[in-house]
């Protein structure tokens, strides 16, 4: 299993090759460019929050703590809060982060556990692209911004389930051989059908949203639009 240093070390690099192409490709100016670097090196930290370990669990929630208000920053706007309130809002933010969903993982999360997944790093996505809210009057250039974001924190959190896996083969001897960890990063499913189908519900319903939130209709919507068409046909023929 690859260490905490070779994940950071290497979801950074690939932040700052996220953050370059952004700012090449996009044309995106130095704010958003440097908001999915970091992004992206958070992303390959993202699955060591399931970790037993101290130290990098502590930083880890404090860092997302910190960069999670950051996002909520449009939304918040949003609401017209004066600036004492919206400080108290962010602190509350980070407060709830740093302790509050830092102690649900720990008692709910196991290592190499669903978190340990693809359905996983989807979800991180979706979470980031539903964080960052769209400007309605500019709507196609927001969007490509929220998916930048997205597919940067997946990029990390990619990096690190790859790097675990390529960790697992062990190279000394003759013949190379997977130890124990090998295929418990890289996976759709575990051993736990419970938390599969927590894992996939949660996928699920980020998903709706984040469909939803592009302005795509809802599924009541789209319901409507299908009879409306054959109410209306049979109303003719009558």
């Amino acid at each position: 299993m690859a260490g905490f240093y070779t994940h950071i070390t290497t979801s950074s690099i690939l932040g700052v090759a996220v953050g370059a192409f952004g700012a090449w490709h996009f044309q995106f100016d130095w704010g958003i460019a440097c908001l999915a670097a970091g992004l992206t090196a958070l992303g390959g930290m993202l699955p060591d929050l399931d970790s037993d370990s101290g130290i990098p669990v502590r930083e880890l929630f404090g860092v997302a703590g910190f960069l999670i208000p950051l996002l909520l920053f449009e939304r918040l706007r949003a609401f017209n809060l004066t600036p004492e309130q919206f400080l108290v809002v962010l602190a509350g933010a980070y407060l709830f982060v740093r302790y509050g969903v830092s102690e649900m993982f720990r008692r709910i999360t196991v290592h190499r556990g669903m978190y340990h997944s693809v359905p996983a790093m989807i979800i991180a996505g979706l979470a980031v692209f539903l964080m960052h809210r769209p400007d309605q009057a500019i709507v196609g250039e927001e969007l490509q911004k929220r998916l930048y974001l997205a597919v940067g924190v997946m990029i990390g959190f990619l990096s690190h389930l790859v790097l675990d896996e390529i960790y697992a083969v062990d190279l000394m001897g003759v013949v190379p051989k997977l130890n124990q960890f090998a295929g418990s990063a890289v996976k759709l499913k575990s051993d736990s059908w419970i938390a599969t189908g927590i894992t996939y519900s949660i996928l699920a319903g980020l998903g709706y949203l984040a469909w939803i939130s592009t302005g795509s209709p809802t599924w009541a919507q789209a319901y409507q639009q299908t009879i409306s068409p054959m109410s209306s046909a049979r109303s003719s023929v009558k």
